[in-house]
């Protein structure tokens, strides 16, 4: 007999239905991706909550104001200055007034805001750096070819602060322990091209609030950011007016 051709669609094997169903398998794997996804997640959402913000100032200022130390009442008006806009600017030799001479409010840099926060609790380092240079000159860092103090640009110079602050202040240890550091102490830094910073050490934002963070312009205006140790540290004081 002739075979008698098949015309069809090609015959398929029946398939069988998951035990547990999609939806299950669908659940399961969700719980999977969150399991391991939401610690990442979550550290997210914490750091994004423990950023600087105007608001987490206002906190720390609160916090700060209530203890009555100087140190503490320094680094609140220290991080006052990160929410007044300040533009960078250190190229400029101004001529400026004498006592409570300042730059441009708008500008300024690293000097400037320890002036500025200083002058909130009514100590004038214009003065006071003026009044010592003008007694002690040869005792001053002798850099720019100066041959006599100026009232418009002696204060706003990094390595004359630390003289200051040397002279009539306390000189406390380098260390890389933040452990060392208290809220309203001084550091300068040597910057890795060898410029000379300067900031005031101030409580962290948020969670970070035991921490110890510091106010400073390092060229993106005054910030309050995690950088005590993030430079090679070269002078640390607590001065604390005359």
């Amino acid at each position: 007999m002739t075979p008698i051709e098949y015309i069809g669609p090609v015959p398929t094997k029946k398939r069988k239905k998951p035990v547990l169903g999609g939806w299950v398998i669908m659940l399961l794997a969700a719980g999977f991706v969150s399991y391991f996804a939401w610690p990442a997640f979550a550290d997210l959402v914490k750091s994004s909550n423990d950023l600087p913000t105007d608001s987490k100032v206002e906190m720390a200022i609160s916090d700060l104001s209530t203890t009555g130390k100087y140190g503490d009442r320094l680094a609140a008006a220290a991080l006052d200055r990160t929410r007044l806009g300040v533009i960078y600017d250190g190229s400029v030799y101004n001529n400026i007034g004498y006592p409570n001479g300042d730059i441009s409010s708008d500008r300024g840099t690293s000097t400037d805001m320890v002036v500025r926060a200083y002058r909130q609790l009514g100590v004038d380092l214009q003065v006071l750096i003026h009044e010592d240079m003008k007694e002690n000159f040869h005792k001053y860092p002798q850099l720019w070819n100066q041959r006599q103090p100026d009232t418009n640009i002696d204060h706003r110079r990094v390595q004359n602060q630390q003289r200051f602050f040397e002279r009539h202040g306390v000189s406390l240890a380098t260390t890389r322990s933040t452990a060392d550091y208290s809220y309203g102490d001084v550091v300068v830094w040597s910057l890795p091209d060898g410029r000379p910073h300067i900031g005031i050490v101030v409580p962290g934002p948020g969670s970070h609030a035991q921490e110890v963070w510091v106010a400073h312009n390092n060229g993106n205006g005054t910030e309050w950011s995690n950088d005590l140790l993030t430079y090679t540290i070269s002078g640390h004081y607590r001065y604390q007016g005359e």
